[in-house]
């Protein structure tokens, strides 16, 4: 099921028939992701992971690219927290091959879309590494806010990994929005 898209890519929802061709791109990019995110990379992590995404509090989001149907990467949003809190967490990675190509900034826009509009949250969080740069400035582009730093907060790839907390409002994605339409 396609959850948002743009003229070049969709966010689909994660089905077990898309599992090779992602497990395929992240085994190509365990460089490329290394150390800042652990994505699946057998079929059974995959499985698992199709298997979260039917939980209510995560959406997962395959990056798919319109133009010959190549799953690029995914985007999560987990730890979704309704009534007073209306929030989540996003978590990404696009693969080796398609980096540096704007299909992040773009899915990560159209996930903030669909954050902000059907699943009606009103923060987003990204924890990021510090030596992430990549990611650092991805967000900061989109306009996410720094928000502060958290000490040895992920467990990644065996070690506790400091973050660097951002977040994006409800009301600031909407008027980024309306200013780059208007």
């Amino acid at each position: 099921m396609i959850l948002a898209a743009d003229d070049r890519i969709a966010l689909v929802t994660p089905t077990p028939e898309r599992g090779p061709a992602l497990v395929a791109v992240n085994q190509a990019s365990v460089e490329h992701h290394h150390p800042w995110v652990a994505p699946p990379t057998t079929d059974e992590a995959y499985a698992a992971y199709v298997e979260r995404c039917a939980r209510e509090d995560m959406v997962g989001m395959l990056i798919v690219r319109l133009a010959d149907g190549a799953v690029m990467g995914a985007i999560n949003l987990s730890q979704i927290f309704y009534g007073p809190l209306q929030s989540a967490y996003a978590g990404y990675y696009i693969g080796a091959a398609y980096a540096g190509r704007g299909h992040m900034r773009a899915a990560l826009g159209l996930a903030l879309d669909h954050a902000f509009g059907p699943l009606r949250l009103h923060r987003v969080e990204a924890n990021i590494q510090p030596g992430n740069l990549a990611s650092i400035a991805l967000v900061r582009r989109l306009g996410f806010v720094r928000e502060g730093f958290s000490r040895r907060y992920l467990f990644i790839e065996g070690a506790w990994r400091d973050h660097e907390r951002f977040a994006m409002l409800a009301e600031e994605w909407a008027e980024r929005r309306q200013v780059a339409s208007g």
